[in-house]
């Protein structure tokens, strides 16, 4: 980093209403705290802004003084990009109003928000957005990726329900973004938009969801797995788009809902959100409960927010994560098989192999639709790997999950999602994230940032043109 002497911070530190902080500081450690414990970087300065203005004044500060700039919103995602090593990281940890418009069936949240801080304010109402499943998750973060959830079958990536944001630009100018202002830039945020700005408040379309939802966990032992994986190839053939099944390979955690017998024992489960009438909700989950007999089972009515935070525990912040993760167009005997064989052998008590059915609306928009693209897929799916952070075999696992994704990866569209990407992935991954969108993706770079002062992040380099 360029050396700052105290009068440049004390300087920058007045432009500020925010906190600025330091390693030495109260405050920092948590400031800079992220989910996936395997990352370690240390900012050498946190701005965390009371509003746009600070913003503006960090972009400035760090874009002048060359340092290396970061933007932590929830601080989730998998490759640690929230956090500048050395640099400026902007924690919107402050920033968490969220404002529902009922009527027009709208919500604007600032960028600090987590999934359930919006969840919670739109079920007041009646009202969702299509967004993740884990409600600790970044608002930010999950939507400038593209974004799925439990209502993605019903109504797309996150972004195709995203209306307009508000983002600071290298140049430290305030941009009100939507399909009439600054059109490329929208189609270009929705999906790659950490590369473009600090995005510091979100408005999204609502649907009438909930209050009540049907859901849960729903698991059998895995010596049943190829007649449960036969059942899940169904399910996702004929569903009605209410209703949104992830199938899990993973082995029963030691939670009070599990019986103490099954602990630690292989199984298949599946997550289940049904968000249609409730009155027709025991035809849409015949074919599930036709297989009888489950090891645990916690399907019934629930309110939205509690579906929404249900994995929250299985996904506790400090863990150390490793993931590798692709999209397909089809659920193929191969792939099932393939998948099954991997849990049976896989060494990481932690370990999920997952696949996600996203099939539906997000299908029915074009390819250049925002920058996010991959319109083709039908399921993501992919071997996630968790282990505690003293965990002498890490190493081995790490290549377990590597030799995983060898074996996964001849089934996938050739597409990935950017959000599920870890640090060592190379900017070939990168550029099968946006297949044909990335090239129209690196000029939109040159145009807004060509000098790449946001590249702490899955980076478009503006050279790439």
């Amino acid at each position: 980093m360029t050396t700052l002497s105290e009068e440049t911070l004390e300087t920058f530190e007045q432009q500020l209403r925010g906190s600025l902080l330091t390693p030495s500081d109260d405050g920092f450690e948590e400031a800079t705290r992220l989910w996936n414990g395997m990352i370690d970087k240390t900012p050498a300065l946190v701005v965390q802004p009371t509003g746009t203005a600070d913003v503006v004044a960090a972009v400035n500060f760090a874009r002048d003084h060359e340092l290396l700039l970061s933007t932590k919103g929830g601080g989730h995602n998998i490759a640690g990009t929230a956090l500048a090593d050395d640099g400026l990281t902007i924690d919107m940890s402050r920033l968490r109003g969220v404002l529902v418009d009922s009527e027009a069936r709208t919500v604007t949240a600032q960028a600090g928000c987590l999934l359930g801080d919006v969840d919670r304010e739109t079920q007041l109402h009646g009202l969702a957005t299509p967004l993740g499943f884990v409600s600790e998750t970044g608002l930010a973060g999950l939507t400038l990726g593209g974004g799925f959830g439990y209502l993605t079958r019903r109504f797309g990536w996150t972004v195709d329900n995203l209306l307009e944001v508000e983002i600071v630009t290298a140049d430290g100018k305030v941009h009100r973004v939507n399909r009439e202002q600054n059109a490329e830039l929208f189609w270009a945020i929705r999906g790659a938009g950490h590369n473009f700005g600090v995005v510091t408040s979100f408005t999204y379309s609502l649907h009438e969801v909930g209050p009540t939802v049907y859901g849960g966990l729903i698991a059998w032992p895995f010596e049943r797995a190829d007649e449960i994986l036969e059942v899940y190839r169904e399910i996702t053939t004929a569903a009605p788009r209410e209703l949104t099944v992830f199938l899990i390979l993973m082995r029963a955690p030691p939670a009070p809902f599990v019986p103490e017998e099954a602990h630690g024992m292989r199984i298949c489960t599946m997550t289940v959100c049904y968000s249609g009438d409730l009155n027709e909700v025991e035809e849409a989950l015949a074919p599930i409960r036709k297989l009888g007999d489950p090891v645990v089972d916690l399907l019934q009515k629930r309110p939205y927010t509690q579906l929404q935070s249900l994995l929250d525990a299985t996904n506790p912040k400090g863990m150390h994560y490793y993931w590798k993760t692709e999209f397909a167009a089809e659920l193929s005997d191969d792939l099932r098989s393939t998948m099954r064989d991997l849990a049976a052998e896989c060494p990481i008590p932690g370990a999920q192999l997952v696949i996600a059915h996203v099939e539906g609306a997000l299908n029915e928009y074009d390819d250049d639709e925002g920058a996010v693209g991959n319109r083709d897929i039908r399921f993501i799916y992919g071997v996630s790997g968790k282990w505690e952070p003293d965990e002498p075999n890490e190493e081995q696992f790490r290549h377990w999950v590597r030799d995983a994704w060898a074996k996964i990866r001849p089934f996938s569209t050739g597409g990935n999602y950017v959000n599920f990407q870890t640090a060592d992935d190379d900017e070939e991954r990168l550029r099968a994230t946006y297949g044909d969108n990335f090239a129209r993706l690196a000029e939109a770079k040159t145009m807004y940032d060509p000098d790449n002062v946001f590249r702490s992040n899955r980076n478009i380099n503006p050279k790439a043109v």
